[in-house]
């Protein structure tokens, strides 16, 4: 899945450690194993954590309600891998002993206070994601472009879950079918064109591409708004128009 949906990976930066993040329930749910080894530098974050939840018997008695598998994006693409929430990696962070623990819940507190700030506050979302692309060296127009496709990706995403999609996958597969229409392959198949593999797609757009994703997107949403399918089968059925495929495809010679 483009990770634009209703699920986000993002990379924040601990200490020069990658930790992937994604949205869920309205609150950041982090990456057990990229904490695990932030915090213990482990070569095998997966291994520790299995050490860690023998050496722990409430830890693991209370796995259930700490981890929860969520999608997130990885180096093979879209996979689910166990998350927690700042609730839950506060109490894994009990079972590491660590001398990073106390720099690392100050960290996590502020990421937590700055998710709950954006809620509150949608323009501090906006303002966070300007700065970021202004930081990358992005010119000001794209970003605009940018901006607009992100604002147009959430109206679509909240279409849907009003008309009852839920899950993860459906996401990517409802998604996969706006590219297909759109470029004529899925986003998987169009980083692939591109050379990249973790990287934000739309990151790595053109204005023109950029353009044809807010247009399909916004159709999809008009189309859902009139029609009012219901559940994923029924939104999956909604039948997008074709765009010109000037992007990926040139039409043949006529002879």
């Amino acid at each position: 899945m483009d990770q634009e949906t209703a699920q986000t990976t993002k990379i924040a930066i601990f200490r020069n450690r990658k930790i992937r993040k994604t949205i869920h329930s309205n609150e950041w749910w982090f990456v057990i194993v990229d904490v695990v080894a932030a915090l213990t530098d482990s070569v095998q974050p997966d291994g520790y954590v299995k050490d860690m939840r023998r050496r722990d018997p409430e830890l693991s008695k209370g796995w259930g309600q700490i981890a929860t598998l969520l999608s997130v994006q990885t180096s093979g693409g879209a996979q689910k891998v166990n998350c927690a929430n700042t609730e839950g990696i506060f109490r894994i962070i009990q079972s590491i002993p660590s001398p990073k623990a106390e720099p690392f819940k100050l960290w996590l507190a502020r990421v937590g206070y700055e998710r709950v700030q954006e809620i509150e506050d949608p323009e501090l979302a906006q303002k966070r994601a300007r700065a970021f692309y202004k930081a990358k060296g992005y010119p000001e127009d794209w970003i605009e472009r940018r901006m607009r496709s992100i604002a147009i990706r959430e109206e679509l995403t909240d279409e849907w879950q009003k008309h009852g999609v839920e899950l993860a996958k459906e996401y990517e597969i409802l998604t996969a079918e706006i590219s297909k229409a759109t470029f004529g392959v899925t986003p998987s198949e169009y980083k692939k064109i591109k050379g990249l593999r973790r990287e934000n797609l739309r990151d790595h757009m053109s204005d023109l591409e950029l353009l044809f994703s807010q247009l399909g997107e916004a159709a999809t949403t008009e189309i859902t708004k009139t029609e009012h399918p219901r559940g994923f089968e029924r939104n999956k059925a909604v039948k997008l128009p074709e765009t010109p495929d000037l992007i990926l495809r040139k039409k043949p010679a006529e002879k």
